[in-house]
Parts: C-alpha cells; structure tokens; sequence
C-alpha cells in the first residue's frame, strides 16, 4: 500500500513536470509573438491560440494536482515548495503582459488598423451594391471573353477585385455618372454663373440653352466611365514605376544573400521579411504563395508571376531566374550581373528624370507665373485704350485666377501619371 509520503511526493513530481512544460509553451508563445509582423500572420496566431489552450489546460491540472496534496499542519516544506511553485507561475505569467510603451505601441496599431477597416469597409459597401444591381450582366460578359484587356491589366495592377466585380464597377459608376451629369444639365438649364454678384442667376432663354448644354449629358457620363475603366492601367503603371524603382536594390541584396547557398525560395522570403520592398514584396509574396499554397515548383511560379508583373525589368529577371535554376547554373553571378546592369539603367533613368524636371520646371514658371500678368496687362492696357474689351477687373481676375487653378490641376495629374515622388 503506498504511504501518504509517497503519494505527495509523485503529486510534487508530476506538479514540477507541468511547469516545465508550461515553461516551454510560454517561451513557444513569447517567439510566436516577435514573428506577428511575417505574411503568415494568421497561422501565427492560430499557433498562439492553440497553445495558449494548452497551457490553460496545463494551469487546471496543476491546481487539481495541488487540491489532492495531503499535507500535515506542520509540513512546512511541503507549503515552501507550493509557494516556490506559485511564484514561478506569477513570474511565467507577469512576462505576457506589456509595459508602458508597448501599451502606447498596441493602442497605435489597433487605430491605424481600425481606419484601414473603415476604408475596407467603405469600398466592400460600393462594390457589394453593384455586385448586387450588376453581377449577372458582368458575368455574361466575362464569359464571352469581353473586357480581355481590362482583366490583364486588373490582375497586373494587383487591385483586389475580380473581372466581373470590377465590371459590375463600371457600370454602377457610369450609372452613377449619367445621375450626376442630368442634375449639372438641368441646373445649368435654368441658371447661369456670372462674375459679378450675385454669382448664380436665373437663366432667361432656357430654350436656346438646351443647345448649347446638352454635351453634358455625354461628356460626364463618357468621363466616369473611362477614368475608372482605365483606372487599373494607370495603376499598372505607377506599380511598374515603383517596381523598376525598388529592383535595383532588392537585386544586390538578393546577390548578397544568394552566396552563402541556401535555398532559392528562402531567399525571396528574406526579401519580403524585410519590408523594405513594399511593392516587390506584393510580387514575391504571390511567388512564395503559389510555391508554398498551390504547390508549384519554383520554376512554375517563377515563370507564373513574370507573366502577370506589371514590371517588364522584373518579368525579365523572374525568367532569368527560372532559366539559371533549370540549368543549374550560378545564382549569385546571375544576380551580380543583372544588379549591376539594373543598376546602370537606374542611374540613367535618374537622371532623364532630371532633364525632364529643369524643363517642365521652366515651362511651369512661363506658363503658370510669367503669361497670366503679361496677359493681365494686355488685358488691361487694351480696355484703358478702349478697344472694345468691356470685362470688368474682378472679371478679368476670376478669369485669371480659374486659368492658373486648371493649369495647376493638369500639372499636378500629369507630374502623377509619371511617377514622380
């Protein structure tokens, strides 16, 4: 018959062990936590959920453990060593709880997270609305091939939204359009704007207006529909930019990591681990997800992704790639020499860049600064001389200052159709 001794002693033991594992669960939780910022966020933090039932689960056992202890009043070492393993378990535990700063960190996080939820939000709530009134017509179209282009270029854009989504988009937004241009024809009907108070007066020939007017009724709605039809292209666009931008240094640091021969695939890893290529890491995020997700060999995804980046210089380097690979050939030479090259090319395309500024610099200031006050005194020295300008000189501001406001506005689209930073 085993002694009442014993039998708290095996208790102790199988208490100690439990500790000793709850000790490796947390340490397991506490990496689990440093690695939150890696793509595969949400496998983390099923890892960490799951191991944090292990340890609750662990937690009930050891005070079970402790309710069975058979301890005389006097046992007093029996009690030090419960309360040794209290303390142990107060200490394990007081690490999972942040300090200060990190309060203020996670506070931050969670805002910045929650008004880039609102904006999710805002546009799930358009796109399910025309979904909704449209998603039967896109369907038919997509399924006869229409939109070909459009799907090439949404797919290369990375805009999260499939061809018959986006379609149904374009025609909430063109209907939306036609809304807006009908309110602007009727307003412009029965009123008309002058410079001179009050600004918004009641038009008298309503009928000889319809004329001149009814271009509205085509041009708003013809205008809503190509800007967000071409939308995905000019967002191709300023992604190619942003890509040839980043290769050049993404290439040497891939050359560097390349050398000490590891595996090809850790290498993009590395790269989208870094976070210093956002608009690279999106490309290689998907090579990694096809190798790692749809179980594609390296040389398949390689050759996937290059045809689906908006970036040439990078499809070039992607099929390079799979080429060296396929033929066992030397990445890090490959690498070295395409760097250097990207590199070379990076630098003369700086400084075109550069040309191209001093020019429409000096254009800007000709166009936007020095033509409105030549024109403005011309202006004004013809209607002193009497000849036949009769435009009053708030007139001839409002004219002025709408003038430079446009050009502006073109300057500004066209400096971001470029690229520029």
């Amino acid at each position: 018959m085993i002694s009442e001794h014993d039998e708290n002693f095996e208790i102790i033991k199988e208490i100690k062990e439990n500790i000793v594992q709850e000790r490796l669960i947390l340490n397991k939780i506490k990496k689990l936590h440093g690695l939150k910022h890696v793509e595969d966020n949400k496998i983390i933090s099923t890892q960490i959920k799951d191991l944090s039932e292990d340890l609750k689960k662990l937690n009930l056992k050891v005070n079970q453990l402790l309710k069975n202890l058979n301890l005389p009043k006097n046992f007093f070492q029996h009690i030090l060593g419960i309360t040794r393993i209290l303390n142990v378990l107060k200490k394990q535990g007081q690490g999972l709880y942040p300090d200060e700063l990190e309060k203020k960190t996670l506070k931050r996080l969670k805002e910045r997270e929650k008004k880039e939820k609102e904006k999710i939000i805002k546009k799930d709530n358009y796109s399910k609305l025309a979904n909704k009134l449209f998603s039967n017509y896109s369907n038919k179209l997509v399924n006869k091939n229409y939109f070909e282009t459009l799907k090439k270029n949404l797919k290369k854009s990375n805009l999260k939204y499939t061809p018959a989504g986006y379609i149904s988009i374009i025609f909430l937004t063109t209907f939306l359009s036609i809304i807006i241009g009908l309110v602007v024809f009727l307003f412009f009907l029965f009123f008309k704007i002058e410079p001179s108070l009050p600004i918004i007066k009641l038009a008298e020939d309503i009928s000889s207006r319809v004329g001149k007017l009814i271009w509205i009724l085509i041009v708003v709605p013809l205008g809503g529909f190509l800007i967000i039809y071409l939308y995905p292209s000019l967002e191709k666009k300023s992604s190619e930019t942003q890509i040839d931008y980043e290769l050049p240094f993404a290439t040497i640091n891939m050359a560097a990591i390349s050398g000490s021969m590891i595996n090809p695939v850790k290498i993009f890893e590395i790269i989208v681990s870094t976070e210093e290529f956002p608009y690279i890491k999106k490309e290689f995020t998907k090579l990694i997800n096809e190798i790692n997700v749809y179980g594609y060999d390296i040389v398949s995804a390689l050759r996937s992704v290059a045809a689906n980046t908006p970036s040439q210089k990078l499809t070039e380097l992607l099929n390079g790639l799979a080429i060296t690979i396929n033929s066992g050939g030397d990445l890090e030479e490959f690498f070295n020499k395409r760097a250097e090259s990207l590199l070379f090319e990076y630098k003369l395309n700086r400084e075109k860049e550069t040309k191209t500024a001093e020019t429409f610099m000096d254009i800007y200031i000709s166009v936007v600064i020095a033509a409105p006050m030549i024109f403005m005194l011309l202006l004004m020295m013809m209607k002193i001389s009497g000849l036949g300008v009769s435009m009053s000189t708030s007139t001839l501001t409002l004219l002025i200052v709408t003038g430079v406001s446009i050009i502006n506005v073109i300057f500004i689209g066209f400096l971001h159709l470029k690229g520029n930073k």
